[in-house]
């Protein structure tokens, strides 16, 4: 494979721009979509990054050229474009996004019509090979006249379906309870387009942060799993009084949590409530989680009546397992969370939208609700490094831990439990990068201890070195 087409990943496709994505390659991307997808009618829309327009440009004449009808709905979340596919009668959608990436990188997440997700086993490298040929073919083609493009936005639809499915926009104030105060964090990336149409339909009262999408990123890249980005959200949730803190990251399909102190909440644990919630909603019904920590999330699904699923890391994955178990919700450490109400699709806004409600309704404090589960099952959060040889690494990590583990599965990467703690090492499937998560049954002072011979043992066998 040449190395401009390394950046079709797992589950979406990622680089820098220009070097890796660009105008030839969104082009080309283009009309392998309508070729190998069939797709004669394609919404696509694009974050705040600098190198959106002109991909957008690119990408749209390559759906022209290959005979599809383009509709741009501008500006947005990757989770509209999975709305827009999922209610409307499009035969695929693609987002233009980085994510939580650097500026200077972009990218494309698609579905099929009805948001059904592509994998690197459901279609995403035919696309690649396909893109392959085509560029070979015409290398960087001649510029040709702009493509007709349909604009539409479907944004009022979807915010007000946010609303009713979380039940926000139903909540009334609370006789003699001050309204929860919820710091808002967009990171300068879209989620800000999105804020404001749902705050006035809120019970709450909003501090607003970085609200104006900014491709330049002036505060940084919005990725709040990096502890150096955590520490201005924190903050300000400190300094208004916060009830709680919600930031999310460049394309919003992510939100992540603060309690009223500024404590940044591990997405693992918010998993447990959303569990709670939607089995709530349907008793008995499945819960998809994925590898990396788990056994807070199986003993709250199992507490509350429902069934735990195990997955493959990764959004491609997550979504098409609960397509195949019918889950009612499936969630990811990373903050990924999916709801088969939302196409089996991930939100960064129903999430916050629901936890909201909840401590609402419940009187209690985010801290309050998360704090058992975090005392019971604590956790190492995901440590990066980068490494010469992940796979040489990951087989010397596992020989030496496997022969006294109770269970090992390699669903994704080494999985390993033991009596009181258990560990998952795994290989990015979007960076070059290993990701360790350990978690213990109710022992800090284990987690830390293991999580330190863990890692000095990858420094001391394979050079790794903090990504």
């Amino acid at each position: 494979m040449s190395s401009t087409l390394s950046c079709f990943k797992a589950y979406d496709i990622r680089g820098r721009v220009p070097g890796v994505i660009n105008a030839p390659l969104a082009r080309a991307l283009g009309r392998a979509v309508v070729e190998i997808l069939g797709a004669k009618s394609v919404v696509i829309g694009r974050d705040a990054r600098l190198s959106g327009p002109e991909l957008r440009d690119a990408l749209a004449l390559g759906l022209h050229e290959a005979g599809a009808q383009v509709t741009d709905i501008g500006m947005c979340g990757t989770e509209e474009i999975y709305y827009a596919a999922a209610n409307q009668p499009f035969g695929a959608g693609v987002m233009i996004t980085g994510s939580h990436n650097p500026a200077d990188e972009n990218g494309f997440k698609l579905v099929r019509g009805g948001a059904i997700p592509i994998s690197g086993d459901s279609g995403l490298f035919a696309l690649r090979d396909r893109v392959a040929a085509i560029l070979a073919e015409n290398g960087s083609a001649a510029s040709a006249p702009a493509a007709p493009l349909h604009q539409a936005s479907f944004r009022a639809d979807y915010v007000a379906w946010l609303l009713q499915y979380s039940g926000a926009g139903q909540l009334v104030p609370v006789a003699g309870r001050k309204p929860l105060k919820i710091v808002a964090d967009a990171g300068n990336g879209c989620a800000g387009l999105v804020l404001k149409d749902l705050m006035s339909s809120l019970p709450f009262e909003f501090v607003c942060r970085q609200m104006q999408p900014d491709g330049n990123f002036p505060d940084g890249v919005p990725n709040p799993l990096l502890p150096e980005r955590r520490a201005a959200t924190a903050a300000a949730v400190r300094e208004a009084g916060a009830d709680m803190g919600v930031a999310w990251d460049g394309d919003f399909d992510r939100c992540f949590f603060y309690d009223a102190e500024g404590n940044f909440i591990e997405g693992y644990y918010c998993i447990g409530l959303l569990a709670q919630e939607l089995l709530r909603r349907v008793p008995g019904g499945k819960v998809v989680y994925d590898t990396r920590v788990y056994w807070n999330t199986r003993d709250v699904v199992l507490a509350a009546g429902g069934q735990p699923v195990m997955g493959k890391t990764g959004h491609a994955f997550m979504k098409e397992r609960m397509r195949a178990e019918d889950a009612v919700y499936g969630g990811e450490m990373s903050a990924h969370h999916y709801f088969r109400d939302f196409a089996y699709c991930d939100s960064g806004m129903l999430p916050w939208l629901l936890v909201a409600s909840l401590v609402q309704r419940s009187g209690k404090s985010l801290a309050e609700l998360v704090a058992e589960r975090m005392a019971a099952y604590p956790c190492s959060g995901e440590i990066n490094r980068r490494v010469q040889d992940a796979p040489a690494l990951m087989k010397l990590v596992r020989d030496k831990y496997a022969p006294t583990a109770l269970y090992e599965d390699s669903l994704d990467g080494v999985n390993l439990e033991f009596a009181q703690w258990r560990f998952n090492l795994r290989m990015s499937n979007t960076e070059p990068l290993l990701r360790l998560n350990v978690e213990s049954r109710a022992d800090r002072a284990l987690l830390e201890d293991k999580t330190a011979e863990i890692l000095g043992l990858l420094e001391e066998m394979g050079g790794a070195v903090p990504a």
